[in-house]
C-alpha cells in the first residue's frame, strides 16, 4: 500500500445544528438536554475524515485508533456548531488532528483525534474473521 502524501496544516469543516437526537437525553450520556459528549466527537471525527478524504486512493482509507475530547461549554437544541480539523502531525501511517467545535465564538470542545491509513479490504477481512 501506497501512502498518500498529507501535510501538516491542512484543515476541513463539519457542521452540525444540535437536535433532540443529539442530545445527553437521547443518547443516554447523561440526563441533560445539551449536545451530548459522544456527538462532540463524532462531528470532530466526522472533520477528521473529511480532512483527508480527497487524498485517499481506492482501497486506503483511515480509523480513529485514539482520541482526547475536552467538552467545555453546554450547547442546547438549535444551536449551530462547527468542527474545524486540523492536520497537525504526520508520523508514517498515524495522522494526529486538533479539532475545535464552536458554537458562534464559543469553544464548546477541543479534541485531539488519532487515526491511521491502511487497506480497507484487509481490515474489513480482519474484522469479520
Amino acid at each position: 500500500m501506497e501512502l498518500p502524501e498529507f501535510a501538516p496544516g491542512q484543515t476541513a469543516r463539519v457542521e452540525l445544528t444540535v437536535t433532540d437526537a443529539d442530545t445527553a437525553q437521547a443518547i443516554g450520556s447523561g440526563d441533560v438536554p445539551v449536545l451530548a459528549t459522544p456527538r462532540v466527537l463524532a462531528i470532530a471525527e466526522a472533520a477528521t475524515v473529511a480532512c483527508t478524504a480527497r487524498q485517499l486512493p481506492g482501497g486506503v482509507t483511515t480509523v480513529g485508533t485514539r482520541a482526547e475530547v475536552e467538552h467545555r461549554a453546554a450547547t442546547p437544541v438549535g444551536r449551530h456548531v462547527t468542527a474545524q480539523a486540523t492536520l497537525a502531525k504526520v508520523d508514517g501511517r498515524k495522522l494526529i488532528f486538533d479539532v475545535a467545535v464552536k458554537d458562534g465564538d464559543t469553544l464548546v470542545a477541543e479534541v485531539r483525534v488519532e487515526r491511521v491509513v491502511l487497506d480497507r479490504q484487509r481490515f474489513i477481512q480482519k474484522a469479520v474473521s
